[in-house]
């Protein structure tokens, strides 16, 4: 289970968010190889005593200064080109499920299947049960299997929202009167948790995103118990 509290990022629970945490330490080891090039630059200009405030020409540290960026700029832009083809490419879901925002809850219809359609409202705190997160609960998950490609339609009935699950690398606007939408793969059985990451009125921070993701079989057997007669 995904820890919402932790600090920095949250486990990867798809290919997509390991892809970004791969880019994550990559980008910071240029930053940090960068950052201490410069820190010791600046030692060197404030303890020697070998220095002039003349300008002096120096063609080939000119050039050394201004290729070496380019070069770095074109290794981080590369493998972030990458993960944003990957993230917008979506091939042969196995599932589709739309989600439609409102003010302050989540609505979910699963296309595939007859009449599983539900809403998602925030648990209040009173209603709680033992190792539920406070202000991140709903009373009726998304359920999702694992190790499928799924898709999810997104859009809003009132104003902009934003779905968003920190753990699988997913978050896309709400826009009402247009349908986004996003892949993603579950790589692992879990319970994800996020949040509408948009400023959409007072209730904002209370209408939370939560994903259970089952393996195939349990999935099957709670969408055949789902669907209504």
């Amino acid at each position: 289970m995904a820890h919402s509290t932790q600090l920095g990022f949250q486990d990867a629970a798809s290919p997509i968010m390991e892809e970004l945490l791969h880019f994550h330490d990559h980008a910071l080891m240029a930053v940090f190889l960068i950052s201490t090039l410069v820190l010791y630059i600046i030692t060197t200009l404030m303890t020697t005593k070998l220095s002039s405030t003349n300008t002096i020409d120096a063609q080939e540290i000119e050039m050394v200064w201004t290729i070496m960026p380019a070069i770095i700029l074109i290794v981080i832009a590369l493998p972030s080109l990458r993960i944003l083809y990957l993230m917008d490419e979506i091939s042969n879901p196995s599932i589709t499920v739309k989600a439609v925002g409102h003010q302050w809850y989540w609505s979910y219809e699963y296309s595939d299947f007859s009449n599983i359609n539900f809403d998602s409202y925030m648990t209040p705190t009173k209603d709680l049960n033992p190792g539920h997160f406070r202000l991140l609960e709903v009373d009726n998950r998304m359920i999702m299997p694992t190790g499928m490609t799924a898709r999810a339609l997104i859009t809003a009935e009132d104003v902009l929202h934003s779905w968003a699950i920190p753990a699988l690398g997913v978050k896309i606007d709400a826009i009402p009167g247009r349908l986004s939408q996003i892949a993603f793969l579950i790589s692992r059985p879990g319970v994800y948790y996020g949040q509408c990451s948009e400023i959409c009125g007072a209730n904002h921070s209370f209408m939370p995103v939560v994903m259970e993701a089952l393996p195939t079989q349990n999935f099957l057997n709670w969408s055949c118990a789902s669907q209504n007669p």
